[in-house]
């Protein structure tokens, strides 16, 4: 009787140490992300190249309305968020915790202090120096995204090639914009999910190959399906600029006046079969530098 009682004692005392003693798996950073997906993995494993503090990685869904809790517990000195939902939860911490952003296409609209990051989508400037560069044929280019975007995305340089800016809300208006284009050598897409559609896409295709003009895409899928190329960001380094900057709040450096920063290196893929097709001649150095190319 006496062993049952001391043992009784015992598991009630560990589970009150479970509970509310300080947890043994404190984190300097707490990443809020879906660890599931391949671009959290190489984002992760970006940031664990640069900067050397504990990580902890926690579902959007296991923190909803209960991150500052997870934060205080842990330790946390910094928060990292990956994706939109997490973003969400982590501006509402209170100033004091640094919060960094990331796999976001587009910088969020926040006013919040001690917030800074990273977002996904390819400046259409990377596209145009791609062109000015290496695919000199081109000479005129349309660039088709949301209002926005454009605004954040669309700022082209005086030099060649000569850029329209074409703004559209919705597929059908995507849709019937490249239905009306024909003074363009090639096609720049901006990333909106509810624009580019899976079935506004395929129309889009269709169009590209009737008029003969390419499409610069956003995604490897883009390139697969008949788009000319696509500059697609590289994570592991989008990791390390996150890393870097993490480190930096875990010094005690200020984040406040770090500006949102667009990917700075990507992976280019190239489809030649579009490419001759619509004559548009593709140098072997361009061919090196791809990453994959189709088909």
């Amino acid at each position: 009787m006496k062993k049952k009682t001391f043992l009784s004692i015992l598991a009630h005392a560990l589970l009150f140490l479970f509970h509310f003693a300080p947890s043994c798996r404190a984190a300097d950073i707490i990443v809020v992300a879906d660890s599931r997906l391949r671009p959290v993995a190489e984002i992760i494993s970006g940031m664990r190249k640069c900067v050397r503090a504990s990580i902890k990685i926690c579902a959007p869904d296991d923190v909803e309305g209960r991150l500052r809790e997870l934060v205080a517990r842990e330790g946390g000195k910094v928060v990292v968020a990956l994706g939109r939902e997490a973003l969400d939860e982590a501006l509402q911490l209170p100033p004091a915790i640094p919060v960094i952003y990331g796999l976001v296409v587009t910088p969020p609209l926040t006013d919040r202090p001690n917030t800074a990051g990273f977002y996904l989508a390819t400046p259409v400037r990377e596209y145009t120096d791609l062109i000015r560069n290496h695919l000199r044929s081109i000479k005129k280019v349309a660039v088709l995204g949301s209002r926005v975007q454009l605004a954040t995305l669309a700022r082209c340089d005086e030099q060649p090639p000569a850029c329209s800016i074409h703004s559209v809300r919705n597929p059908v208006e995507f849709v019937n914009t490249v239905r009306l284009l024909d003074a363009a050598d090639a096609i720049i897409l901006l990333p909106d999910a509810e624009l580019l559609t899976s079935g506004a896409m395929d129309e889009v295709y269709l169009l590209s190959f009737r008029k003969g003009i390419p499409l610069l895409g956003i995604s490897e899928r883009n390139v697969r399906e008949g788009a000319l190329a696509a500059l697609v960001v590289d994570m592991v380094h989008v990791g390390r600029m996150i890393g870097g900057t993490a480190a930096k709040a875990l010094k005690g450096v200020s984040i406040d006046r770090i500006p949102p920063f667009p990917p700075r290196k990507f992976d280019l893929f190239l489809n030649t079969a579009t490419a001759r097709r619509m004559g548009v001649p593709i140098p072997d150095e361009v061919v090196r530098m791809a990453k994959r190319v189709y088909p």
